[in-house]
């Protein structure tokens, strides 16, 4: 049996799909794994160029073989989607060689390829275990919530949400309305930030015709339409003093009256409050009734700050890209490695509402399939760090050197990978810079 006839056997023997183009981009083989994700046959294949059967996200734009035929660098399980022949859309993990003959010159590319989806269903199936209601994340602490969230929606108890801004308390609360026996209700939702104080009154509480000037008839409040149903009152800390005062007799009472009122009204209305403060210290600053504080921390919800729960980063950018594919029409499969490590080490002080700004902003200037470093905002692009113009070039490289060492505990291989250089080139310039790392 020839050496030739062995090499076949054994490249159809195993699961990856393998294949291989000349200098023109054109297949000289294919084997039967190949073909069987591909929904090809070899015959069929030879001779044609590889996107003509490898209908694959990246091919218009970003080539993988291609990369690596001009850089002469490999590429290692990147996840992409083809569309076999079926017309399926098949995920699949591709990495990428050169191909050199007996003398070691370079003839073409070799790519093998793995499906993915048992995967790709498996991980759908672990992410839906990581949601509830729309809130995402497989933090302990949120799942320890999503445990309760159903008991404290049966109640009719008031609940605080307590969290920095941009955490998803407005998700908490209507998580419980529709948890709970008043879902097919209103929930009526007022920013108490964002109404000046001479108008919440009335829009709380609502008015009578001729209660002042312009009041040409009654108006009801947001306690009127919600009833039946629940109230969320978003940065409740930012209430008056007058204001919390009415407030808390509608919670004694379970009434209130209207501005030109002169009777009591009834309201069946369930209250959810959620604070970007601590009220305990705003009771203790005399900013924040203590009575009013007790009526509605009858159940306390702390939510984390998303620095607290980096774990939700990459399923949290999932999540967005698939919103922002749908509303913007793109088919943007994910973030590059690099962008990753980006997300992943900023601090986030607006929390998931500026990652979600973030991904937004990377879409509108993205045109490939892996958002990349430069279609990050403008100061994320050095992964997170202030750029201060009096820096020299030196300046800088000593500040990524010693974050890459930091990250990797002194291991010079992985931060010479995430800096992009050779572990020599890693060793040089720390003799340059005076940097001696060791890891504490």
């Amino acid at each position: 049996m020839s050496d030739q006839k062995i090499k076949s056997i054994i490249l159809d023997s195993i699961a990856d799909g393998v294949f291989t183009i000349d200098m023109n981009f054109k297949i000289m083989s294919m084997n039967r794994a190949a073909s069987e994700i591909l929904g090809t046959v070899e015959k069929d294949a030879l001779g044609k160029m590889c996107f003509e059967m490898f209908h694959a996200n990246i091919c218009e734009h970003s080539c993988a073989l291609k990369e690596t035929m001009l850089t002469g660098r490999n590429i290692i399980n990147k996840t992409i989607y083809i569309v076999n022949s079926r017309g399926d859309r098949v995920p699949i993990s591709i990495s990428t060689a050169l191909l050199k003959d007996e003398k070691g010159d370079i003839i073409g590319g070799v790519e093998t390829f793995r499906d993915l989806t048992v995967i790709e269903t498996l991980r759908k199936e672990i992410e839906s275990n990581y949601s509830f209601e729309d809130i995402i994340s497989k933090n302990r602490e949120m799942h320890e919530l999503f445990q309760i969230l159903p008991d404290i929606a049966e109640s009719e108890s008031s609940v605080l949400i307590e969290g920095p801004s941009g955490t998803g308390k407005e998700l908490v609360a209507r998580a419980i309305h529709s948890l709970s026996a008043r879902k097919l209700k209103p929930l009526v939702i007022i920013n108490c930030a964002a109404v000046p104080d001479n108008l919440l009154e009335s829009e709380l509480f609502g008015y009578k015709a001729g209660a002042f000037t312009d009041a040409k008839k009654d108006k009801p409040g947001k306690i009127f339409l919600a009833e039946g149903g629940s109230l969320f009152l978003d940065e409740i800390g930012d209430l008056s003093l007058t204001i919390q005062a009415k407030l808390l007799r509608f919670l004694q009472e379970k009434e209130y009256e209207p501005l030109g009122g002169t009777s009591m009204l009834k309201a069946d209305v369930r209250v959810i409050a959620a604070t970007n403060k601590l009220l305990v210290e705003e009771v203790k600053k005399g900013a924040f009734r203590e009575d009013l504080f007790y009526r509605l921390d009858v159940i306390n919800l702390r939510i984390p700050p998303l620095s607290d729960r980096r774990e939700d980063i990459p399923l949290l950018v999932n999540h967005f890209i698939k919103k922002y594919n749908a509303l913007k029409g793109k088919h943007i499969e994910g973030v590059s490695d690099d962008v990753l490590n980006v997300l992943m080490d900023y601090n986030y002080p607006g929390n998931i509402r500026e990652l979600e700004n973030i991904i937004e902003h990377s879409f509108v200037l993205c045109r490939e399939s892996y958002i990349q470093n430069v279609h990050l905002p403008r100061q994320l692009r050095s992964g997170g760090l202030p750029i201060d113009s009096k820096l020299t070039l030196a300046d800088m490289e000593h500040i990524y050197i010693t974050r890459a060492l930091e990250k990797h505990e002194g291991n010079r291989t992985q931060a010479a990978q995430d800096l992009g250089i050779d572990t020599s080139t890693l060793w040089r310039k720390m003799k340059k810079y005076n940097i001696d790392y060791t890891a504490s």
